[in-house]
């Protein structure tokens, strides 16, 4: 206990509190228990020691990590009995998915220690939501997210903008753009260093390995994080690689089930499931239609990779326009949580109400004219007008 007291103390003597996601804000910290899940290398771990360094007494307060060599010879029941009895009643959890059976061992804590808040972090999505299930009584989820393109102007060049709704943002459209210019003088060039450097808040610390970054936690969540929910093979494995592979020369992807699975010599109900992996593990974005239903065997309309900076760490060469235009904007608005389906006209929408239609500074109304409620997010524009709303101010959602 004393080493895992003295760990806790050295990383909150690091942690910075200089900027805080916006997910913070969002959180009810009286709960008893509380889920912070999300994709790996979002900031959950750094949001977690953010909360402890401003809001809980040191003394009564414990943070430790289940891949911690610690738990190869610990029990984490053993652990939060000590800690307990030693006065603790603040304990946060980093990792938890990595501790075999942990859901057991949570529950007990939670129902034994009524008194002690239990606040945990994984990066598995898919083992997390799977236990759900058992705990979602207990215990509040709460989904982390990429940054938005808001979030990484605070982070990166400590500029502080307020959320705005889609509503807000398509009835104000041309006065909130025209705040945001002033401010900004050049978000065109602040929205290119996104869409390459900007969805993961590690690149503060160096932009020179963030691909090479991005790849290696790419290998973890299928290497690691896919078998941890099931048995899977290495060969398997491979065959979900390849398939990452596939889709990130080609998204947005309209699929083929049938040709996919003669690439990759298996059935269609695997690709089905290896593609529902995937977006649950936080790499892709399956979109289908509002009537297609959410059972996983309905084969989605299109497939984007989960952001644009996937695209840039796997793809070779300069990717598609397009592709950058469609994914960055999928991305915010369902990080923003919009309901986005694929649409009979145009590209996305939204709410089962809003008709979103992406191009460049030229697009014009053509395409959209008789689709009450539509929009047009075109990129490489400063100032909105109308209905034609730049791609860039979206990244303001969240």
């Amino acid at each position: 206990m004393e080493k895992l007291s003295i760990k806790f103390r050295g990383l909150l003597s690091k942690i910075s509190t200089e900027y805080i996601r916006n997910l913070y804000y969002k959180i009810d910290w009286n709960s008893r228990g509380i889920a912070i899940i999300g994709a790996r290398g979002v900031g959950k771990s750094t949001l977690l020691l953010q909360y402890a360094k401003l809001n809980l007494p040191i003394e009564k307060s414990l943070y430790i990590t289940l891949d911690d060599l610690y738990f190869t010879e610990n029990t984490l029941s053993s652990v939060i009995d000590e800690f307990y009895v030693l006065g603790g009643r603040h304990l946060l959890i980093d990792e938890v998915h990595k501790y075999p059976n942990w859901e057991t061992e949570i529950k007990n804590a939670y129902d034994f220690y009524p008194d002690l808040q239990i606040i945990l972090t994984g990066s598995s999505v898919v083992a997390l939501k799977k236990a759900q299930v058992d705990l979602s009584r207990r215990i509040a989820h709460y989904y982390l997210t990429e940054l938005s393109f808001r979030e990484y102007l605070g982070i990166m060049y400590s500029f502080d903008f307020p959320v705005v709704t889609i509503d807000e943002l398509i009835e104000n459209n041309a006065i909130l753009t025209s705040e945001w210019v002033s401010t900004l003088i050049s978000p065109v060039k602040y929205y290119q260093e996104y869409i390459q450097y900007g969805a993961y808040p590690f690149i503060k610390q160096n932009k020179l390995d963030y691909l090479t970054r991005i790849n290696q936690i790419i290998t973890v969540i299928i290497d690691y994080d896919l078998p941890q929910v099931q048995p899977i093979e290495v060969q398997t494995l491979f065959k979900i690689k390849r398939l990452l592979f596939i889709l990130s020369r080609s998204v947005p992807f309209k699929p083929n089930i049938n040709k996919l699975s003669q690439q990759l010599e298996t059935g269609r109900n695997h690709i089905l499931t290896h593609l529902h992996s995937l977006e649950q593990a936080g790499l892709i974005h399956n979109l289908k239609t509002s009537t297609s239903g959410i059972s996983l065997m309905n084969k989605p309309e299109k497939i984007y990779l989960r952001n644009t900076n996937l695209i840039y760490a796997l793809a070779e060469g300069m990717p598609d326009v397009g592709n950058i235009r469609e994914t960055v904007l999928l991305s915010w608005l369902i990080n923003a949580g919009l309901r986005v389906d694929y649409p009979k006209q145009g590209d996305f929408l939204l709410n089962d109400s809003i008709t979103v239609e992406v191009g460049g500074k030229e697009k014009g109304y053509q395409q959209i004219k008789d689709i009450p409620n539509a929009i047009i997010a075109a990129d490489g524009i400063e100032h909105g007008f109308q209905r034609k709303i730049p791609l860039w101010a979206f990244g303001f959602l969240y």
